[in-house]
């Protein structure tokens, strides 16, 4: 650890043992905002975003199907695979119960 960081964390303990000594909480409490102000300033934000293109989102849609139908058929092909496997080596181990009446 360099200097600075040694200092910066020296200053860090310092402040933390402070607010322990002292008994006061980490934050102070802040003053609660009316729901009007609340849904203007979400407007205001919702503003700053940069929204994707339409091209774009229906790239990213296809995108996410392609992936979840491709994801979806080899969990279902592994799941073929592994019953078949165990039940193979079942009967390979126990041939006789295939042979009893269900």
């Amino acid at each position: 650890m360099n200097r600075e960081l040694r200092k910066l964390q020296e200053k860090e303990e310092k402040r933390a043992r402070d607010r322990r000594s002292k008994g006061q909480a980490a934050r102070p409490k802040r003053e609660r905002i009316g729901i009007r102000q609340f849904l203007s300033e979400v407007r205001i934000e919702l503003k700053r975003v940069a929204w994707p293109s339409r091209r774009e989102t229906v790239t990213f849609t296809v995108v996410t199907l392609i992936t979840s139908v491709f994801v979806t058929l080899m969990a279902f092909g592994m799941d073929i695979v592994f019953k078949k496997t165990v039940l193979f080596v079942i009967e390979m181990i126990v041939p006789a119960a295939s042979e009893l009446p269900i």
